[in-house]
């Protein structure tokens, strides 16, 4: 079978969407299903980023615009190359298609929450997304809270939507040794404890109220907040200066983006991960935390508790005091950490990219076969 990759996204703005891109292409790979695999970019320098796979096709496609590439350049090249089911590891699918196609749903967060969205993502996203949910074969939740806003907002039979976790890298289970820690903690300037917030800022994230928890706890307990990554993504500016303009200067410690590979050394020094977001689908720094054995605290809702479960202190959202509360739980109660510590790493082991790939793989196969077999009786 021929399958297609949608991978105009690949080289897009760092977060979760990119790290699955990424994970799924390598674990679907690593399958050796026998399938023939065309990855269709809108970078020509990708080109040849899988070289070493012979199973492998890369095309660059053109199209200046967005809604050019996936509605004009796709669907020539799916009938050029012979694609028998398309797959997207983000929204969209060409309307005009001529093969079935399947795309995953990250979260509908301008549906659940549209003030936390630009005003052109809202309208793109409201006129656009029903026409890809209608277009697909099958579509992928990445949380059983996602498959059912899909249905929801998108009036998706349940048949057609599929909950399959995201996974989990390997890296994050395994102890750094204490060189690397030290090396990477000499390397962004770490101090002995911190408190850590790992992810761009947009409005879902709750950022602010966030900042207003830990500025009420965080100088007085003595331990700093370590912003990784802390950019704005959209809407955000206001937030980006929030610690300032509170005065927390010389406690808000901003290295930027963590690579990759020291990322799991920061998780496995910090006291614990802060994410009590208003919305996440699924919240991959949660598993990351957890694996390395970094207690959690979180939101009470969404995706964030069905990742969490009984391994994170859960906090209300919407309340500073409560958020605060959580920052101190779980900084002061040992017994919990202990069990925190414990409760994650059993959580953080049920997600696994290989999983992702094979559930994954199976339900294009089904669709794939579905669409033979309707052409072979037309």
């Amino acid at each position: 079978m021929r399958i297609g990759f949608m991978l105009r996204h690949y080289d897009q703005h760092r977060g979760g969407v990119r790290v699955y891109t990424h994970q799924i292409i390598k674990s679907m790979l690593a399958l050796n299903s026998g399938h023939e695999f065309f990855f269709f970019y809108r970078d020509p320098s990708l080109v040849g980023t899988y070289r070493e796979h012979p199973e492998v096709h890369e095309i660059a496609l053109p199209g200046e615009s967005v809604f050019w590439w996936d509605q004009v350049s796709m669907p020539h090249a799916l009938t050029d190359y012979g694609i028998d089911v398309l797959f997207n590891p983000k929204y969209s699918l060409p309307l005009r298609a001529h093969c079935p196609g399947a795309w995953v749903c990250h979260g509908l967060d301008w549906y659940v929450m549209p003030w936390a969205s630009p005003l052109k993502d809202r309208l793109s996203h409201g006129l656009l997304v029903p026409h890809y949910a209608r277009k697909a074969s099958a579509i992928f939740a990445v949380s059983e809270v996602t498959r059912q806003h899909v249905m929801e907002y998108l009036h998706v039979p349940e048949e057609r939507v599929h909950t399959v976790y995201s996974g989990l890298d390997p890296v994050y289970l395994e102890r750094c040794p204490e060189e690397k820690l030290a090396a990477v903690r000499a390397r962004y300037r770490l101090p002995p404890r911190f408190l850590l917030y790992s992810g761009a800022i947009y409005p879902p994230k709750n950022f602010t109220r966030l900042i207003h928890a830990y500025a009420r706890v965080g100088p007085a307990l003595g331990i700093p907040l370590v912003i990784a990554g802390g950019e704005n993504r959209f809407l955000s500016e206001h937030e980006v200066r929030l610690p300032d303009k509170l005065g927390l200067q010389a406690w808000v410690l901003r290295p930027g983006w963590i690579d990759l590979q020291s990322l799991p050394a920061i998780y496995q020094m910090a006291d614990a991960l802060l994410l009590p977001s208003l919305f996440e689908s699924f919240g991959l720094p949660i598993i990351e935390a957890m694996a390395s054995e970094c207690p959690v605290v979180t939101s009470n809702c969404f995706g964030t508790r069905e990742i969490a479960q009984d391994a994170a202190v859960l906090v209300e959202p919407q309340d500073i005091d409560s958020i605060a509360e959580g920052i101190v739980t779980v900084l002061d109660n040992q017994e919990l950490r202990t069990k925190l510590i414990e409760r994650g790493k059993v959580r953080a082991r049920q997600f696994d990219w290989h999983r992702c790939a094979q559930q994954t793989l199976r339900v294009l196969e089904s669709v794939g076969a579905m669409q033979r077999s309707a052409t072979a009786y037309a």
